[in-house]
Order: structure tokens, then C-alpha cells, then sequence
């Protein structure tokens, strides 16, 4: 893959030696075939390659005009990988200008990851990520699946054959590129036809189509690329945050949430209620590590400690990591009561609240919350 890379890398700048001759700015827009609207951008050093007595800055072609989320993160994306490092970023749509890039995303029409070119607006295409994800791919998507692996690597700071690149790389993709490429195909996150019960607009893709100007703003070119870099950022850092913690949070804790469900018995001999001796994310683990270790019964409780108000917690297992259900509640009769109250309605010394939806609940003493547990198996 990376020898097809390299050549089809050659292959670009080769056409890009013998057709275009023009000095390159680091950021270049077309907004009308054949119309080159110029202008330097803040950037770092432009990445140059050298063939024959010429030096050619590489870059990355784009649509111009409105911009979207999808685009803004593969640009950014891009730029991770050596190869791209501090290229130029071309937005155009004039084929004859997209044609010198070395690598085209969201645009052309044209999906072949030999030519690098990425786009997924053609009538024909229907990729999908694979390993489970179905999802219609946007050109975020498809930079993330060629090159993910490696972007994912650099930003944590491990080698591409690291044993735990692929789990990271699966779980970026399903808890951030697989939504802005979804938003950008316009799939409902839900099957329903009841209306949305709110409206949300505090997503990235949302967040990032505001930066595009209002119609009552100015227009211009130059207009659209600044906001256009601003969008870029906004997406990067976003991504950057989110693959740090995937890799530096969310995956130590999985050993954590393993040994949890190993020491159930010990817990209860119902083998439903977990002590987790360390707080950390366990509610993905969990259902992941449910299904690898083929437990007979499912986790219903988890008991933890609130290291800073040095109490005891219990929390209901959710349905699933998007749900508000639980598999199994604390019982009513306890909702939104707290302290003596509490105490003396569930019969469990030391009780500190129960919330009003019965999902998490408190005590004073790891024994408080077994108690509390143990008395929500009962009554179910």
C-alpha cells in the first residue's frame, strides 16, 4: 500500500512538473472554472517535492465555495501524515486546477484510492467503512479509512504496528468520523418518523457549517477560504482531543473493567454487581467485555467510590451506551429521596439519595451500596 502511495504520489507531481509551471501560494481558491483567486494563508512552511531542477509544493484539492465538516477534518487529517505535512490546500472546481493537486477529497466525482482521489457525491458510489459500520462514507470517512491508521499513530505518538492501533482506530471511527459522515450523507441517527423532541445545533458538523458566511455577509473568495481554514482548525482539534482520548483514557480502562467482572462472584453470587475499584469510562467496556467473555447473566449495578466526596455510589447498567433505559432501576418507592428519608424507607443505613429516574443512587459505605444492590435485585 504505502509503494502504490509513493507512486501514485510521483505520478501527480510528475503531471503537475510537465502541465503547470505557475509558483504555487500556500492556499489557493477557484470559485469559477478557470478563475484563480489567490492569497496567503497563516500557515507553517509549505512542503515542497523535488523533481529536476524545480521544487513543487504538494497539494490538497477541494471543492470551493460553501464548505462542510467533512472536508475541513480530511484537510486536517491530511496535513498529520509526513506526506502532506503543511501542503497547500486548493479549493476549486475547475478540473484543470484540481488535476495538479496531489490529492483530491470531496470533489471530482471520482473515487480511486490509487489516483487519490476521494470523493463520495457520485450516483454509483455506496462505500462503507467495513468491520461492522455500514454508514455511507463522506470524504472525512474515506481519508480515515485509507489513512487513519497512520494519522492515529502520529497523534499518540506510537508505531504503526503498535498491539493496540486497531482497537483505537476502530473506536475513533465509531465515536467521531462515523457521525460527520452520517450528518454529511443526511442519515437520521434514529429509525423514526416522529419529529426530533428538540433541536440541536451544538454538533461539529452544525458548529462548522456556521462559520460559513451568512447570507447577508460578504461572499468573496478570500471570505470563504479564512473561514474555511477556521473550520479546518475547529475540526483538527476536535479530532486530535478525541483520539488522545480514546488512546490515553478510554483505553487503559479497559483492563480496569475486566478485572471488575472477573471479581464479581466475589462481589455477589449473583455475579450482576460490579466494584469497580477504579474509576474510569467502564460502560463501552462493559458491554464489549459482557459479549468477549461470554458472561451467563448481564451486569445490572455498578459500584464505585466518589473519591472526591469520599462517598459510595451505585449506577444502573443502561441498555446500551446511547440509552437512558436501564436494564434494571433502583425501585420507585427510593426516586428522588434522600438521607434519613431514604434510609428509612429502603431499611439501609447510611443512605445519601436516590435520583429521581432511579438510575444512580448513593451511600456512605461500600456495604450501603452492596445493600442497596442487593435490594434492587429483590424487588425486580
Amino acid at each position: 500500500g504505502c509503494y502504490m502511495l509513493a507512486a501514485a504520489l510521483s505520478r501527480r507531481l510528475l503531471e503537475r512538473h510537465l502541465f503547470c509551471s505557475r509558483p504555487s501560494p500556500l492556499f489557493r481558491s477557484s470559485c469559477r472554472p478557470r478563475s484563480h483567486c489567490l492569497f496567503q494563508c497563516m500557515a507553517a512552511a509549505a512542503a515542497e517535492t523535488t523533481i529536476g531542477n524545480k521544487r513543487k509544493m504538494v497539494q490538497i484539492g477541494t471543492h470551493s465555495g460553501s464548505f462542510h465538516c467533512d472536508e475541513a477534518l480530511g484537510c486536517w487529517m491530511l496535513r498529520q501524515l509526513d506526506r502532506f505535512k503543511d501542503a497547500e490546500i486548493v479549493r476549486s472546481r475547475d478540473p484543470e486546477v484540481l488535476k495538479q493537486a496531489d490529492i483530491v477529497i470531496d470533489v471530482g466525482a471520482v473515487y480511486d484510492e490509487v489516483a487519490l482521489r476521494f470523493d463520495h457525491h457520485q450516483r454509483e458510489f455506496d462505500g462503507v467503512f467495513g468491520h461492522g459500520f455500514n454508514t455511507k462514507l463522506s470524504s472525512a470517512g474515506l481519508v480515515y479509512k485509507h489513512f487513519g491508521r497512520e494519522i492515529v499513530a502520529k497523534i499518540l505518538g506510537i508505531p504503526v504496528d503498535h498491539a493496540d492501533l486497531e482497537t483505537v482506530y476502530l473506536r475513533v471511527y465509531r465515536n467521531f468520523v462515523e457521525a460527520v459522515d452520517a450528518i454529511d450523507n443526511g442519515i437520521q441517527q434514529y429509525i423514526s418518523e416522529d419529529p426530533p423532541r428538540y433541536v440541536n445545533n451544538t454538533g461539529l458538523s452544525a458548529r462548522v457549517g456556521a462559520l460559513n458566511p451568512a447570507w447577508n455577509e460578504e461572499q468573496s473568495s478570500a471570505t470563504l477560504d479564512a473561514r474555511f481554514l477556521k473550520a479546518v482548525e475547529l475540526t483538527g482539534g476536535e479530532f486530535r482531543d478525541a483520539v488522545q482520548w480514546v488512546g490515553n483514557v478510554w483505553l487503559p480502562a479497559r483492563a480496569h473493567v475486566k478485572a471488575a467482572l472477573q471479581a464479581m462472584p466475589s462481589v455477589d453470587p449473583s455475579c450482576q454487581i460490579m466494584r469497580l475499584d477504579t474509576v474510569c469510562p467502564w460502560k463501552e467496556h462493559l458491554y464489549d467485555l459482557e459479549n468477549e467473555m461470554g458472561l451467563a447473566k448481564p451486569v445490572l449495578f455498578c459500584l464505585f467510590e466518589d473519591t472526591r466526596e469520599k462517598k459510595w455510589r451505585i449506577q444502573a447498567v443502561s441498555v446500551s451506551s446511547s440509552s437512558f433505559a436501564n436494564r434494571l432501576s433502583m425501585p420507585s418507592a427510593w426516586w428522588g429521596i434522600r438521607d434519613e428519608k431514604l434510609s428509612e424507607v429502603s431499611g439501609i443505613a447510611g443512605c445519601v439519595f436516590c435520583h429521581a429516574s432511579g438510575f444512580i443512587g448513593g451511600n456512605d459505605t461500600y456495604e450501603g451500596v452492596l445493600a442497596m444492590a442487593r435490594k434492587s435485585l429483590e424487588a425486580q
